[in-house]
């Protein structure tokens, strides 16, 4: 089963598309359920879908990765608040770091020098990878992600 609120409809349809090559005629239940994400915001997927219509399929796929053609909308969504969320969690994360280091109350304290963390963990890595392809993050390696500089 999908998970409607971290699944990205993408990744969805790369691995029924994938599963097509291999003769997997069992990829369509896999991309029914991908309709439920869709709704009515992706009619041209929902029709290719709906028409089992492989090379259609491909060709959003292909459209996607190459960024000729907007991520759906539900794939911007979820990207957006996983942005949110990320630059969220390194604030605060950075506070605590900074709450600690300064010594006493009467100290002007220091900056933190952290610029990398692990994502939050109720996303999937699909949407961290997805992010980083797109440059709105930096992969630092070994889980950890940042910000790209300004």
């Amino acid at each position: 089963m999908i998970d409607e609120r971290t699944a990205l409809l993408q990744h969805v349809l790369r691995d029924v598309a994938q599963r097509l090559d291999a003769g997997d005629e069992a990829a369509w239940t896999l991309a029914d359920q991908a309709l439920v994400l869709t709704k009515e915001e992706g009619p041209e997927i929902a029709a290719a879908i709906e028409a089992r219509d492989a090379d259609a399929v491909r060709a959003l796929v292909a459209g996607w990765e190459s960024g000729k053609l907007l991520a759906p909308v539900h794939d911007r969504t979820i990207l957006k608040r996983a942005l949110k969320s990320f630059r969220k969690s390194l604030k605060v994360t950075r506070l605590d770091a900074e709450s600690s280091l300064g010594g006493g109350p009467m100290s002007s304290g220091r900056q933190s020098s952290i610029v990398g963390i692990t994502p939050p963990r109720h996303y999937p890595r699909a949407v961290w990878d997805e992010l980083v392809r797109l440059g709105r993050l930096l992969d630092s390696g070994q889980g950890t992600y940042e910000l790209p500089p300004e």
